[in-house]
């Protein structure tokens, strides 16, 4: 035993030398040991499962842009063409979005609305509202701004009024306004006056000729009264689904008589009172083409008209391209689209982020819009005859306490990654890679893509000659940016 001690020893004696010969230089100093390089990551990466494991989730592997050479497929990204810029991404701040939101705690409604449309590393960056003009049919009860007893008329406008919105949607709208003052908001009216339709309802029925010039009017009030309160109407739509006249509230106006209305009252009435909000017309489903271009093929109507907004309850998101290929001059708008209180999260998800952000996106829309940004756990507010099964971003079920919903990171995954006046570049769609790119105003690359597939796919993310290689599961959205 004694002999075994003495060569353990001798054994640590020995080593003890060669090691600090070894960290020892000629001179007698001691030599730094060797760095190891440290890999930086170059692409941030935000993942949504379909199954909910991760929502918005940063990701905390490592992506490098590299050269080695494999087999996997390509999504090419290139800044060199460019198409449309981006006005921005969003939801209808309906009524009763406005309403229910308002009924949050002062702390929790200011940290929500921050969330929303704020620019910190925890907002979303909604950049883009669309409103009604008067009641939509998300709100408790269906009016207008000059609403008068049933037989009387008020052709000058006298008891035009915001009232009605003054409790809940224009408080709220300022409130949003004082954390981003350039979001842009779009007014769409449901329905006008009752005392200028032909059947005297708030469901269906036309705007009578007669009142055509008066209803003109109607529009310079809002946009003028609006900008009174601080809140600046980027553009509007002449009439919301123009062609289903069975909602509470709706009208019906055929695309001849808007293009009359836009021609001969609503385009010169901006002019007169130079006013620079956006005349946008159709706002109706994929499903009709005719409607918009036989208004723009009107070459007295043209000059009034920036570009045409659409739907997708019918038709295919390639419409948007076809009207914009018919006319290149003129600017598409995706609008609206609703998620159903029955549909599934990982269905919605795909479908949503595949047609309402890449398919609006790729087929030159400058926004996408999605239907009610909130509403209750019982999916109210609405009007009688109203949309019972709409499904809010969120859900707003007491004073401190809210649900993120789908519609919530269908529109995050765009609206957290490219501001307002980013451009769309080119990439290509490979295999079920669904995907759409960005160029920032700071020169950033962002790239979307959702998987349509059943099964994870591996894929290579390449720019300018280099790739990273990542991996999407079935139904999954990433956002990369650089």
């Amino acid at each position: 035993m004694k002999k075994i001690q003495q060569l353990a020893n001798l054994f640590l004696i020995i080593v003890f030398s060669l090691t600090h010969i070894s960290c020892s230089s000629s001179n007698g100093r001691r030599d730094e040991p060797t760095p190891i390089p440290v890999v930086k990551n170059e692409v941030d990466f935000w993942l949504t499962k379909g199954n909910q494991s991760a929502l918005l989730q940063k990701q905390a592997g490592i992506l490098v842009f590299e050269t080695k050479i494999n087999t996997y497929q390509n999504i090419e990204v290139s800044d060199i063409q460019t198409y449309q810029i981006i006005d921005g991404f969003g939801f209808t701040l309906t009524g009763g979005s406005a309403q229910v939101i308002n009924q949050l705690a002062i702390q929790k409604k200011k940290d929500l609305l921050l969330e929303l449309f704020g620019s910190g590393d925890n907002s979303i960056g909604l950049s883009y509202l669309r409103i009604s003009i008067g009641a939509s049919d998300l709100n408790a009860t269906p009016f207008t701004y000059d609403d008068m007893a049933t037989g009387q008329t008020d052709v000058t406008l006298t008891n035009f009024s915001l009232t009605p919105d003054m409790t809940h949607l224009i408080p709220l709208l300022k409130e949003i306004l004082a954390i981003n003052p350039n979001i842009k908001i779009m007014g769409s009216p449901w329905s006008a006056p009752l005392w200028m339709k032909d059947n005297d309802n708030f469901i269906g029925g036309s705007l009578q000729p007669q009142y055509y010039e008066v209803y003109a009017q109607y529009f310079v009030k809002f946009v003028q009264k609006m900008k009174a309160e601080g809140i600046v109407i980027d553009a509007i739509t002449p009439q919301n689904e123009p062609l289903h006249g069975g909602n509470n509230p709706s009208m019906v106006m055929t695309a001849l008589q808007q293009a009359d209305f836009i021609k001969n009252n609503l385009g010169p009435a901006f002019q007169s009172a130079n006013i620079a909000t956006k005349i946008i017309t159709y706002d109706h489903n994929c499903d009709n083409l005719q409607y918009p271009i036989t208004i723009l093929k009107d070459v007295v109507v043209y000059p009034f008209v920036t570009g045409s907004a659409f739907h997708l309850y019918a038709g295919d998101i390639s419409a948007l391209s076809t009207v914009h290929n018919t006319f290149p001059d003129k600017d598409v708008y995706f609008t609206e689209q609703y998620t159903s209180s029955v549909g599934a999260f990982d269905g919605d998800l795909k479908w949503q982020v595949k047609n309402v952000i890449i398919g609006s996106m790729r087929n030159w829309s400058k926004n996408a819009l999605q239907w009610n940004l909130a509403n209750d756990d019982s999916f109210s507010p609405h009007t009688q005859g109203g949309c019972t099964t709409c499904r809010g971003a969120l859900t707003i079920n007491s004073s401190e306490s809210f649900i993120r919903n789908v519609g919530y990171y269908v529109a995050a995954h765009a609206s957290k990654f490219v501001p307002a006046g980013s451009v769309r570049i080119a990439s290509e769609i490979v295999g079920n890679l669904q995907n759409v790119a960005f160029r920032t105003p700071t020169g950033k690359k962002v790239l979307l893509v959702v998987n349509d597939g059943d099964t994870t796919e591996l894929f290579n993310v390449r720019y300018n000659e280099k790739w990273i290689t990542t991996s999407l599961e079935g139904g999954a959205v990433g956002t990369y940016t650089w």
